[in-house]
């Protein structure tokens, strides 16, 4: 059965947007990463669609949605406007829940370091996708203090960014090998179940070459001059103690940042929507009626 789909415009951008779930229940919107679409929680919604309204998109450059030419299109300030527009346009008069995986996370972070993010924004729980400009500010900490082997931890875990950096180098692999065997593949970095990465997108090749500029765009930009990025958003920060490609220790300093973090451990790889959808959902719901509480309590004491 198709889903209720809607089309939010953000300037020449088209995203592509799934409503879904308990229409009276808290808005919780869940954002992909690469190369993924909205299809990527398919085996988390059902955890958690009785209880909230469910919102997912496609990314820009991803799925059904706009895809860009130009590599500073793919920017975090860009993708960041792409979240406030979806949240502007489908929960405009209460603040909304957020759940991001992978470059979804990373993106996630930009809009929740926002000045006004606390007022439209109501928690987030983060699952692999760190915010850039905190892990800048670590390395350059660690190496500042001759303490390099976290960030070589790291950057050995990110070695594979550095070939997303070159124009059209790593496209035919994509295309051509990876997009064909990506359940494969991702079971064995993951150590889990091939069948549970499945079902594909039909634009899977086409999503990881596109998603290629989200690297080029941000990596080196947000490592290499670091902003300070602070929230007031109740964080949730799921940290998968087997993932490969984002290293728990590059989170060393992130309570710095975030006034109000929860740290959660979860033994699984970086697809842990896909490998562990029940225990991802358990604990974003959780979250999220304990934000619910405690916005309300404070606001009968008028806080």
């Amino acid at each position: 059965m198709a889903l209720p789909a809607h089309t939010v415009v953000n300037g020449p951008i088209e995203l592509h947007v799934i409503e879904e779930g308990n229409p009276g229940g808290p808005t919780l919107i869940l954002v992909h990463g690469w190369p993924d679409t909205h299809a990527l929680w398919d085996r988390v919604v059902p955890h958690l669609a009785d209880e909230f309204r469910i919102i997912r998109f496609d990314n820009r450059g991803a799925g059904a949605s706009t895809v860009p030419r130009n590599v500073d299109d793919y920017r975090l300030a860009h993708l960041a406007s792409d979240l406030f527009a979806v949240i502007d346009a489908m929960s405009p008069d209460a603040p909304v829940h957020l759940l991001g995986h992978d470059w979804g996370a990373v993106l996630c972070w930009e809009a929740v370091c926002e000045p006004d993010a606390a007022a439209r924004i109501a928690s987030y729980t983060s699952v692999s996708g760190p915010n850039l400009d905190h892990l800048g500010m670590w390395m350059r900490r660690r190496l500042r203090e001759f303490h390099p082997r976290g960030p070589l931890e790291q950057a050995l875990a990110s070695a594979y960014t550095v070939l997303f950096q070159i124009p059209g180098l790593p496209d035919p692999a994509l295309r051509w090998w990876f997009a064909r065997h990506w359940p494969g593949f991702v079971g064995a970095f993951d150590r889990t179940d091939p069948s549970v990465i499945g079902p594909l997108s039909p634009t899977v090749a086409d999503d990881m070459v596109h998603g290629l500029k989200l690297y080029r765009a941000n990596i080196r930009r947000h490592l290499f001059r670091p902003r300070e990025r602070r929230t007031d958003v109740p964080v949730q920060l799921v940290q998968n103690l087997r993932d490969l490609a984002v290293r728990p220790v590059g989170y060393e300093d992130t309570d710095r940042w975030v006034s109000d973090l929860h740290r959660v451990p979860l033994d699984a790889g970086h697809w842990s929507p896909r490998s562990h959808a029940d225990e991802v959902a358990a604990l974003t719901a959780r979250f999220v009626r304990t934000t619910e509480v405690g916005t309300a309590t404070r606001s009968r004491h008028g806080g």
